[in-house]
């Protein structure tokens, strides 16, 4: 058997020249859609927002998308994160839970160099599920389902869902 020690010194090794920096997450006003809402989050570098012609492209492919075979979100809520990444790409990732406790999503992005239209990201094989900035929006979206499931789950315990978003460093 391989010393463990020895065998983890290869396994996930994180570039020397990498230097992880905190983000924020800022809420929106909820994406309000025919058969569907969505709480947003923009998430970005401090002291680097999105800009809103990004943010409403964003949010005008979303009501677009909603409800046809493309992103199918038909009586749910959920949320929704506009993460820039370096520079000018932009993951939007568009999550629902379904089936009282399970998170799905669609990913989307939006690169300039590809003519800044949102995309779905398709990828096969092993895929990532998120970064750590976006799973720290994912890991709150967790904690304010688990309370809503908790909750009496009428009227006023959606509101309440829909009123608990995360601001601040992630």
């Amino acid at each position: 058997m391989t010393d463990p020690v020895t065998h983890l010194a290869a396994l996930g090794a994180v570039p020397p020249d990498y230097r992880h920096r905190p983000k924020r997450a800022d809420p929106g006003p909820p994406l309000l859609l025919p058969d569907a809402c969505l709480k947003w989050y923009d998430v970005h570098d401090i002291g680097d927002g999105i800009p809103g012609s990004v943010r409403d492209a964003a949010r005008n492919f979303v009501r677009r998308q909603a409800g046809s075979d493309a992103l199918d979100i038909s009586g749910a809520l959920g949320f929704a994160i506009l993460h820039r990444c370096d520079g000018d790409l932009y993951y939007l990732d568009v999550c629902t839970w379904r089936h009282a406790n399970e998170l799905w999503e669609s990913v989307y992005t939006a690169d300039p160099d590809a003519g800044g239209a949102f995309r779905r990201h398709r990828s096969t094989g092993h895929v990532e599920i998120g970064c750590v900035w976006e799973l720290g929006v994912v890991r709150h979206e967790v904690q304010a389902w688990t309370a809503f499931l908790d909750s009496a789950r009428d009227e006023p315990a959606k509101v309440a869902y829909l009123a608990d978003q995360l601001t601040g460093q992630v």
